[in-house]
């Protein structure tokens, strides 16, 4: 006997059910991990990919039944989510574009227009606004961010007038979160790609080996873990302004010549694909694929090490993992009292007295004092990691569970009082510091596999007592200033700057150079002639390449930075900190200024060191290039160099290609 025929509503029906099933298994895994999801997303996408095409060949026979616009809005919203989430399990970018045609086409043909009458189709017009300005931020559209605001801000203001309630509430927080993220991040509208370009940057063929290196086999970043803890940070969405630029300059500028984007073409892309697959134009196949990133957003401790764990156990031989965390040494109470002025914009949060105990409580770096911190933040200490290594071996034989006097447990009153540095970075409120610090001994069990961690906080040296404790293999460390610049001039914590900056300055060095030293120097690049911000980008990224093969040839260079070299965004990060340290130290306000300056560990060889003609003549040309040479101290050569016009651009760059002896 033949099977009953199903009607086409029926069946219809019978496919959206599978697929939101689909959809909803995938919400069950970890955003971590390599094992597992790759398959459910691939059963998912094969699921809507035969409903986008069912609904299509049978569209006139189910709005006869019922079929409302909306409803093909949200299936065209899922794939659009399918898209996103995979790219950011991948970090592979032609997802991202994948995701932008469907959303776009959902804006274009108003699925959702008829839905202010209802709350709950209200909500989901509104969920689908904000991720179409997340895709687009990612995609650097920024003129289609412009417009996207503007309409969610309409659609705001309608849903505010029709309901009350905390929904209306929370989506105008919504709206003035992504107008403040917009407003810091402005200056990077005007500039050069945060992504790694090939037409600006290094093509990784033509890196140049590290002399010493010999038979060892370079590094390769594999995996890199972006973390921010601030009150009051930047951010919308999930994406902190500075997370957000870190991912951006872990990834490839989609500059090819074999690219090509169809974001242009989504109506034809919609309508004729039956398909729901990846755009066959891929970036540049001579160019290795993007790191993996995992994104956290004010992660517990526990979180954080659960997923370093993870891709610790994962990581393919010869890779390197990049851990970066933003976080601040401070409670947001002692920041309050600290500076009065943002204490406005700071959360209340109660105090508390559980006791100050590591994760890690076998090892002993936890246990530095109050005023170890503070004299090692000193200049002029030079005993100081010897002090902190006899205090480890007094310490390691006091358990943890039984603190005697002087050790963490006793402390915890101290280190919530307004002022007082901790021994870690706080990732949570003051309510159980315990839980919410991130000491560095909590990172000593992963150093069995190769670690590149970038740290931007005012009490980023105490990660410092890492370098030579490792387990297995030697860290690489790039550490913020303890204090940045605000719009005074004047010193401040990264946390207390927040709320009227453009993020933390060092981070910004990290991924825009060239503006952050604009931000140090006073000047806004929308000053600058006609062509002179791509012009001075552009020579400044061919300097940091001959700053790099400098770095290469060095015969002193650390065997832990003569692996990572090799890596075009490990080494871009070093040529920037290089920069970064420079520019500080040659700076008259900040010179001589400790606090001031972004530390490495191990240290980088001397041909590097700010005093030395090569990164002078580097820091000399941009204070050149933009008029405010008389900020900085430079030695007579490097004035000379750096005033000679373009046949001193020459010279420089040939100053750059000599190794110095």
């Amino acid at each position: 006997m033949e099977p009953a025929a199903h009607s086409p509503s029926e069946e219809y029906r019978a496919l959206v059910d599978k697929a939101y099933s689909k959809f909803a298994r995938l919400r069950d895994f970890p955003p971590y991990g390599r094992n597992k999801w790759d398959h459910y997303f691939h059963k998912a996408f094969q699921v809507y990919s035969r409903l986008w095409k069912f609904q299509q060949e049978h569209r006139h026979q189910l709005v006869e039944v019922g079929l409302k616009r909306w409803e093909i809005g949200e299936i065209a919203s899922r794939i659009g989510q399918l898209y996103y989430n995979y790219y950011l399990r991948t970090s592979d970018a032609k997802f991202l574009s994948e995701a932008y045609i469907f959303y776009e086409a959902i804006l274009t043909r108003d699925y959702f227009k008829d839905t202010e009458k209802d709350a709950p189709l209200a909500n989901k017009q509104l969920r689908f606004c904000a991720r179409f300005i997340v895709i687009c931020l990612l995609l650097n559209r920024r003129e289609m961010v412009q417009m996207l605001v503007r309409h969610l801000r309409t659609l705001v203001d309608e849903f505010g007038h029709t309901y009350q309630g905390a929904d209306a509430k929370e989506w105008k927080v919504v709206v003035q979160e992504v107008i403040r993220f917009m407003k810091a991040d402005a200056a990077c509208e005007l500039s050069r790609p945060l992504r790694y370009s090939v037409l600006l940057d290094s093509h990784p063929s033509s890196i140049p080996a590290v002399a010493t290196m010999e038979d060892i086999k370079p590094l390769r970043l594999e995996d890199a873990i972006l973390a921010s803890y601030y009150h009051n940070e930047v951010k919308f969405s999930e994406l902190s302004l500075d997370t957000f630029r870190m991912l951006q300059a872990l990834e490839w500028e989609p500059s090819g010549s074999l690219y090509r984007t169809r974001i242009g073409e989504p109506s034809s892309r919609m309508s004729t694909s039956s398909h729901v697959g990846v755009a066959e134009e891929i970036p540049d196949p001579s160019l290795p694929p993007n790191p993996h990133k995992y994104i956290l957003y004010r992660p517990s401790v526990q979180h954080l090490l659960l997923v370093l764990a993870t891709v610790c156990e994962e990581i393919p031989a010869n890779s390197c993992i990049l851990l970066y965390v933003a976080a601040s040494g401070k409670s947001a109470r002692s920041t309050m009292s600290s500076h009065p002025s943002s204490a406005n914009l700071m959360m209340d949060i109660s105090s508390g007295n559980s006791k100050v105990v590591s994760l890690t409580p076998t090892l002993s770096l936890n246990q530095l004092t109050i005023s170890h911190i503070q004299s090692y933040m000193k200049p002029g200490i030079g005993g100081m990691m010897a002090e902190i290594d006899q205090s480890d071996n007094s310490a390691a034989s006091t358990p943890v569970d039984s603190p005697k006097k002087g050790t963490a447990g006793d402390r915890s009153s101290a280190l919530d009082s307004p002022g007082s540095p901790s021994p870690g970075l706080r990732l949570g409120s003051r309510r159980s510091p315990g839980d919410n610090f991130l000491y560095p001994s909590d990172i000593l069990p992963f150093t069995r596999r190769p670690l590149f961690i970038i740290v931007d906080s005012d009490n980023s040296c105490v990660f410092e007592s890492l370098s030579g404790n490792e387990r297995g293999e030697p860290a690489v460390m790039l550490l913020s200033p303890s204090l940045q610049p605000d719009e005074k001039g004047m010193g401040v914590p990264a946390s207390v700057s927040y709320p009227n900056s453009c993020g933390n300055m060092f981070t910004f060095f990290l991924t825009a150079p060239f503006l952050a030293f604009c931000r140090v120097v006073g000047i806004s690049i929308s000053t600058l002639q006609k062509g002179q911000l791509e012009h001075t980008e552009k020579f400044l990224s061919t300097l940091l390449a001959d700053l790099g093969n400098i770095l290469a040839a060095s015969t002193s260079i650390n065997y832990a930075w003569a692996r990572v070299l090799h890596d075009p965004f490990l080494r871009q990060l070093v040529l920037r900190f290089i920069l970064c340290r420079g520019v500080f130290a040659l700076h008259s306000r900040f010179r001589d200024k400790p606090e001031f300056l972004p530390r490495c560990c191990p240290a980088l060889p001397e041909e590097v060191l700010p005093t030395m003609p090569t990164v002078e003549s580097l820091v000399s040309y941009l204070a050149t290039s933009v008029g405010v040479a008389d900020q900085f101290e430079f030695s007579h050569a490097s004035m000379k160099r750096s005033g000679e016009g373009s046949e001193g651009m020459t010279n420089r760059t040939s100053t750059l290609d000599k190794p110095l002896s």
